[in-house]
């Protein structure tokens, strides 16, 4: 949305998200198994995935991953770059702000902390978790 030359605004955001949902609703209508990366740090967010779940009587898992440990959390932001031409990466100080934003969860959440695992390892973690909840 951003490449079309749409503003960063908190609009565009939801817009984005609305996008994201509409896909997934369609994929799961196909039978496909969807999963989001989304920040999710509003009730509003995690309705636009409740509602697509609802929709096609799909199963809704929320996860959150967590790094407990600040100064690993402040390292890898620093250390970070993930190629996104029209957003650029947060400073320390937008994370601390963001998260003190953060709506507490009203659903049960699968949380993983991070802080001394890879990504491979998180990855194995839920989907085991996930497949014995089927």
């Amino acid at each position: 949305m951003l490449s079309c030359g749409l503003p960063v605004s908190r609009q565009v955001g939801v817009a984005a998200y609305e996008a994201t949902r509409a896909m997934a609703e369609l994929n799961l209508q196909l039978g496909r198994s969807v999963m989001v990366d989304a920040v999710n740090d509003s009730e509003q967010a995690r309705q636009t995935w409740r509602t697509a779940a609802s929709r096609t009587g799909a199963r809704l898992d929320f996860v959150h991953l967590v790094i407990t440990d600040a100064r690993k959390h402040e390292q890898r932001l620093r250390s970070r770059d993930r190629g996104l031409a029209h957003v650029g990466e947060p400073a320390w100080a937008d994370v601390q702000r963001r998260r003190a934003d953060y709506a507490a969860w009203s659903d049960k959440v699968l949380e993983f902390d991070t802080t001394a695992l890879t990504a491979n390892e998180v990855a194995r973690a839920l989907l085991s978790r996930l497949s014995a909840k089927q």
